[in-house]
């Protein structure tokens, strides 16, 4: 199958990765890796190459690898053209990147990070890393009002709006390396045009803390928070409904809960993904029940009206998509393109 061919709404592109053998262009299986559009390329950077470390406890396993599929022309989606770029300063996982609209630089924000050729199995420090995709050359910015309690926050989902601000709420300071750690549900603020950074005063309305969920921001300025798990104390959590949707005003700074009543059922989850379609649908693929890593929520693909507030399932020519965890996804056009990730398989 070719990547361009003629479809009416949107085509589900699996770009699989579990069994190829590695060689010099041909990536290593991964997960939690993150992955952004910058033009017609399609950077993937980091992820945690074990197959058997669910906990992450390992920082060794973190890879600093980045690697890009070019887009602007066709190509046989069983065999990918990848393409290795200069590595990261840093192996990465549980984190985000964020392309900026001003000059299309990359910022990785939060996540686990572990520095390679270090005395000690630890993570960085640096919460914010850039790279700059026509140099490929990587920078730590220096940050003014930088939030200390900041550093090491993983398992978020920042946001990047049209005038390069960077949104990133909640997530946790938890490395897997047995230390004590805290849950947020906090609101950051990092202009990336003066490098300033602010902390939000906690609001009588915000969420509970946040964990492993989707964060997309619409064209009106709201962001939608989807799925994941919340935090009541660091023994007590449950997952997030996927029928009352957290939403952030980026204009007024307000919280607001929006009840997405009727429509399909659909299954609680984290590990998924999410895409902004060009008529505002959300698309939600894969991820888990929270509690249960062998166990795949359902639906594994399904739509979120943004005006009217009602969850569906698409109905697409291909049936037999992996059911995948903890990958990553993005939206080129009418493709939404789906890349490396856990498969989730129940144990009978």
């Amino acid at each position: 199958m070719n990547f361009f061919q003629n479809i009416q709404s949107f085509l589900l592109i699996i770009i699989l990765l579990f069994s190829f053998v590695n060689c010099q262009n041909i990536p290593n299986p991964r997960y939690q890796q993150t992955s952004s559009l910058i033009g017609n390329r399609l950077y993937v950077f980091g992820g945690d190459l074990s197959t058997t470390d669910t906990n992450n406890d390992s920082a060794a396993n973190l890879t600093n690898e980045v690697w890009y599929l070019d887009l602007s022309s066709s190509f046989n989606t069983a065999k990918p053209p990848w393409n290795k770029d200069i590595g990261m300063p840093i192996g990465y996982i549980f984190g985000a990147s964020c392309v900026s609209p001003i000059d299309n630089s990359v910022f990785l924000v939060g996540g686990r990070m572990f520095i390679p050729n270090t005395a000690t199995n630890n993570l960085g420090s640096s919460s914010v890393y850039v790279f700059n995709s026509n140099s490929s050359v990587w920078t730590t910015p220096n940050i003014f009002g930088f939030n200390s309690s900041f550093k090491m926050r993983n398992q978020i989902q920042p946001v990047i709006d049209n005038y390069g601000k960077i949104y990133t709420f909640g997530g946790t300071n938890y490395t897997g390396f047995n230390k004590p750690f805290v849950n947020y549900n906090d609101m950051s603020i990092l202009d990336t045009t003066s490098m300033t950074w602010s902390t939000l005063a906690l609001s009588v309305n915000a969420p509970p803390p946040y964990l492993d969920y989707t964060a997309t921001l619409l064209p009106t300025g709201i962001i939608v928070y989807i799925g994941g798990y919340i935090t009541r104390s660091s023994l007590l959590y449950e997952p997030v409904s996927m029928y009352e949707i957290q939403t952030f005003n980026t204009k007024d700074y307000n919280w607001s809960t929006k009840v997405a009543s009727g429509g399909a059922t659909i299954d609680s989850r984290l590990g998924h993904s999410a895409v902004l379609t060009q008529n505002g649908d959300i698309i939600i693929y894969g991820g888990r029940i929270w509690n249960d890593t062998t166990v795949p929520a359902t639906p594994y693909i399904a739509k979120l009206d943004t005006s009217s507030w009602i969850w569906s399932i698409p109905n697409l020519s291909q049936i037999n998509s992996p059911e995948l965890c903890f990958h990553s996804a993005a939206l080129y056009g009418d493709y939404m393109i789906i890349a490396f990730g856990n498969y989730c398989i129940m144990h009978i």
